[in-house]
């Protein structure tokens, strides 16, 4: 048998809470890093792009095509 006390707490919560990250600070006891950053692909891009350096071969490949792109470190 469920206890009521559980029952009433389920009852307190919303299905979908919205935040406001606007608002949000970074965690400052976190190891500060600026080398690496995470991008989730979808599953049917993820099957072409199985590397991390095989999407930077397709993205630089397209910023070269893009007339105004200038990677940094890279004098034009």
């Amino acid at each position: 048998m469920k206890s009521t006390e559980s029952t009433e707490q389920n009852d307190d919560m919303l299905a979908e809470y919205s935040f406001d990250y606007s608002k949000a600070k970074s965690n400052r006891f976190a190891k500060q890093s600026s080398t690496v950053t995470t991008i989730v692909l979808d599953p049917d891009v993820a099957k072409v792009f199985t590397t991390s350096e095989a999407v930077n071969k397709a993205l630089r490949a397209i910023l070269a095509a893009l007339p105004n792109a200038q990677l940094p470190g890279k004098a034009r």
